[in-house]
């Protein structure tokens, strides 16, 4: 059974815990095998488990919107691994929800297999076509942040609307989510 409830946006890590490329491999085999729009599949991916690639990933990612006060992870904290969506407009012009539901593939399997891991969009995406030397046709989509999980992450019921997450005296990570009850409009 797939631990949905272990699938969370992890931020901090311990980076001396590698994934393996057979592992990230496989983390890209199940969002190839995920069902795609049109079936186009106009999805690439770059697999980085290196140290050197990962510090030069790393420099262009922002971390965690909310937490104003905090930069990132620190040095032995950052991921060992990162997976880099890419979009192939050769193939598609468009790439609708596919990154979405491959990165949740992708973030499903890292849980099966002991790592977690965190979609991140905002990036300086020119930097990493350069760093990448990726031709005109590919361009960035995101990078998934991946690592065996250092932190706590809680699911915390959302107060007085406020959705934002947070980290408490200990480092531990809330997340605040809607009642189900008030996502589901209506039971037909």
């Amino acid at each position: 059974m797939i631990p949905f409830d272990k699938n969370r946006s992890y931020r901090r890590f311990f980076q001396s815990q590698k994934i393996s490329i057979q592992e990230l491999r496989s983390m890209v085999d199940a969002a190839r095998l995920s069902p795609s729009s049109r079936n186009m599949q106009p999805i690439k991916y770059i697999i980085s488990n290196s140290e050197s690639t990962n510090s030069n990933i790393f420099e262009h990612v922002a971390w965690a919107g909310y937490l104003k006060e905090w930069s990132g992870p620190q040095e032995g904290e950052r991921p060992s691994a990162y997976i880099t969506l890419l979009h192939d407009k050769s193939i598609s012009a468009t790439y609708s929800c596919d990154h979405g539901i491959f990165a949740q593939s992708i973030l499903l399997r890292a849980v099966e297999l002991g790592f977690g891991g965190c979609m991140i969009a905002s990036l300086n995406k020119p930097e990493l076509h350069k760093i990448f030397q990726l031709p005109d046709h590919l361009e960035v989509i995101m990078v998934i942040a991946l690592g065996k999980p250092k932190e706590s992450v809680v699911i915390d019921p959302v107060s007085n609307g406020d959705i934002k997450y947070w980290r408490d005296a200990d480092g531990v990570h809330h997340v605040p989510k809607r009642d189900l009850d008030e996502l589901i409009w209506k039971e037909l």
